[in-house]
């Protein structure tokens, strides 16, 4: 397998690819899986054509890293910092891994008064990828965290995709605002889609007529999220093309609805595995 650093669009970033062809591509900002393409060559990841790529902002698609607050569900700025600083590549512990890592430092303690450690791995095998979030507690206190990994997959158009494994799970729906048991037996998208579901014991199916993807979490990950920001509102995102919301699918292993207290010393760790079936 061989590592090779790059710069994409202007950022640092580091590329991993397998013998057989399959490879993924991190961005040191927030850590940010950028791309994952299988042995054939297909990108698994949407990352927006318009995504900024300042080394202070967001990055639009690809696998933002929430931390430690999801969304405005606290006094943070949107979804955390963690998804806007730079991280550091450390030695790799296993074949096919990625290990990158960050502390706290003045900046992170002027809006979170907390000490930390963040680890995220991402680890490529052949026709699946996997990406786990491993927090710390350095401080002497307790503190209290929510998180998700923001993944956003690449679909060919969103009209013919369906996201099976979700029938009986309890809903959110936050365009709504309404709480009730999904009823169907797959998810179909043809308008703007938020919601939060208490996470399944089984993996999740992405289905279109190329294929299946498995989308698994670890059980760690309470809810899932799954967002397509519809037509109206893709158009009002400035990072995202009018028609993205064509061609991504987000769905995001997440623990946000009961924040998770790590006592001094103690460590959580949250995953979400792609496969390709």
């Amino acid at each position: 397998m061989s590592l090779e650093t790059l710069s994409v669009r202007g950022q640092p970033a580091v590329r991993l690819r397998l013998p057989g062809g399959d490879a993924c591509t991190v961005a040191l900002h927030g850590a940010h899986l950028l791309s994952w393409q299988t042995a054939d060559g297909v990108e698994r990841i949407y990352l927006s054509p318009e995504a900024l790529f300042d080394g202070r902002s967001a990055i639009r698609g690809g696998v933002p890293v929430c931390w430690p607050q999801f969304n405005q569900r606290g006094p943070l700025p949107k979804h955390g910092f963690a998804r806007n600083k730079a991280w550091q590549l450390e030695p790799a512990e296993a074949p096919g891994e990625l290990v990158f890592s960050l502390r706290d430092d003045a900046a992170s303690r002027a809006l979170w008064p907390h000490a930390f450690r963040l680890a995220l791995r991402v680890t490529l095998t052949p026709g699946a990828l996997r990406i786990a979030l491993d927090v710390r507690n350095t401080d002497a206190e307790p503190w209290s965290f929510t998180a998700a990994l923001h993944t956003y997959l690449q679909v060919d158009e969103i009209a013919d995709v369906r996201l099976g494994g979700l029938q009986g799970a309890q809903r959110w729906d936050a365009v709504r605002d309404l709480r009730h048991a999904e009823t169907s037996e797959a998810l179909r998208f043809d308008t703007e889609f938020d919601s939060v579901y208490a996470a399944p014991a089984a993996p999740l199916k992405r289905v279109q007529p190329s294929g299946v993807l498995a989308i698994a979490q670890s059980a760690s990950c309470t809810e899932t999220v799954v967002w397509n920001p519809g037509a109206a509102l893709s158009a009002q995102l400035a990072d995202l093309p009018d028609e993205g919301w064509r061609r991504m699918l987000c769905v995001e292993a997440a623990h946000i609805d009961d924040a998770v207290r790590l006592a001094p010393g103690a460590e959580w760790q949250g995953w979400q595995q792609l496969t390709v079936l």
